[in-house]
């Protein structure tokens, strides 16, 4: 299969109990900086050299992740899809534009076989 490049890591997801502590945690300690802030779904975006740490408030689970974005270049994502659905991956909904490291674009949510989210997203 060969329909896109990888690229590389866009962003992580991470469910915090205390959203303004690990914020300070994030930005303080580890050098992030505060880069974008979702106000409708109280999500905040920190920035890690090219890539993004996003905080979302909620219980967190024991791995304490979300879902994993991965950057890919291709030409279209919706064939993408068709592909990956054809091949028996479990698809999480249709493209849907969502923000990341790169910007604003389409992207794809699946999972792996252990049932990690994972979100494909294009430069």
């Amino acid at each position: 299969m060969k329909e896109f490049d990888p690229l590389g890591l866009d962003h992580i997801v991470l469910r915090v109990s205390d959203q303004e502590a690990a914020q300070r945690f994030y930005i303080d300690v580890l050098g992030c900086t505060l880069d974008h802030v979702n106000a409708r779904i109280s999500l905040v975006q920190l920035r890690f050299g090219e890539q993004l740490i996003d905080l979302l408030p909620g219980r967190p689970s024991a791995e304490g992740l979300d879902h994993f974005c991965l950057s890919i270049r291709c030409a279209d994502l919706g064939a993408v899809r068709k592909v990956l659905g054809d091949r028996g991956v479990t698809l999480e909904g249709e493209v849907v534009e969502r923000r990341g490291a790169y910007g604003t674009g389409p992207s794809l949510y699946l999972r792996d076989p252990d049932g990690y989210l994972i979100e494909l997203k294009p430069r």
